[in-house]
């Protein structure tokens, strides 16, 4: 095993760690989430509850919202992790993809900002989206929701944690589970399961999974089209705090393919996972 090795602030800006696979230093998970804190805080000068944003904003393909803050936090944020781990490759949704991600055992998964339409239109529920994916899967995962102050993250085998307290789903079985998603999957999961309590979608996707994480949503729900970028993080936290994601057949989604686009899915406790793709498959 090669332990991560820590540079001097003086030989180097950043953190500078050396990693045999699934070796990850804590240090390693401390840059990175004092990175999100830094991504969140470069956007919030452009952010004004309650009514249109301060930042430039236009449109891409498919009518997906962009603003300059989307631009800043992704440019911060690939040259900060760059310096943390130079080795991993790079995905992200507002940088050109560039296939040669697909040779690296080891890419940063990111979203500037998840949920760039509540970002623009003032809704809090918006965050920054960071993982680090190894051969396919989650090893470390942070989100990092600026206007609620809530910082969840998690590192393979180590548990998951919103603010430094620890996400652990118990195993009670609610009576009307709370489910947020699209109001088509949440009609048709409640057309098979019976009483829910319907919740607001959470526009920032993986906002919406964190939030089943640390057990205020039962039932997560997700529509086709969701990215790698979107949920990458939120699965590892889900993973460690009791619950899963997987696609109605239960298969897990893989990340860092040559299309990081997901179909249909669904995010619950482990408890709760059988009844859930059950719901959703008839």
């Amino acid at each position: 095993m090669v332990s991560a090795r820590v540079a001097s602030s003086a030989a180097a800006p950043h953190l500078l760690l050396m990693l045999a696979p699934s070796d990850f230093s804590p240090s390693l998970g401390q840059a990175v989430r004092d990175a999100a804190r830094q991504a969140g805080a470069i956007a919030l000068p452009f952010y004004r509850s309650g009514t249109k944003t301060a930042a430039r904003l236009w449109y891409k393909e498919h009518s997906s919202p962009v603003t300059e803050a989307d631009i800043a936090v992704d440019t911060f944020l690939k040259n900060h992790l760059a310096g943390l781990l130079p080795e991993a490759a790079w995905l992200s949704e507002e940088t050109a993809d560039n296939p040669t991600r697909l040779d690296k055992r080891l890419v940063w998964i990111v979203d500037p900002i998840d949920g760039t339409r509540a970002f623009s239109t003032g809704h809090p529920d918006w965050s920054v989206s960071i993982a680090l994916v190894e051969d396919g899967r989650p090893v470390l995962g942070v989100i990092y929701a600026p206007i609620h102050d809530h910082l969840y993250e998690a590192r393979i085998g180590s548990g998951a944690w919103r603010n430094g307290e620890r996400l652990q789903l118990s195993g009670a079985v609610p009576k009307d589970p709370r489910v947020a998603g699209p109001k088509p999957l949440v009609d048709r999961f409640a057309r098979h399961i019976g009483p829910i309590q319907h919740l607001p979608k959470v526009p920032s996707l993986a906002l919406r999974l964190a939030r089943v994480a640390e057990g205020s949503i039962d039932v997560g729900l997700v529509s086709s089209n969701a990215h790698d970028w979107d949920i990458a993080a939120a699965d590892l936290i889900l993973h460690e705090a009791g619950a899963l994601l997987t696609d109605f057949a239960g298969t897990a989604p893989a990340y860092n393919k040559p299309q990081p686009r997901h179909g249909e899915m669904v995010a619950v406790a482990s408890r709760l996972h059988p009844r859930a793709i059950g719901a959703m498959r008839t």
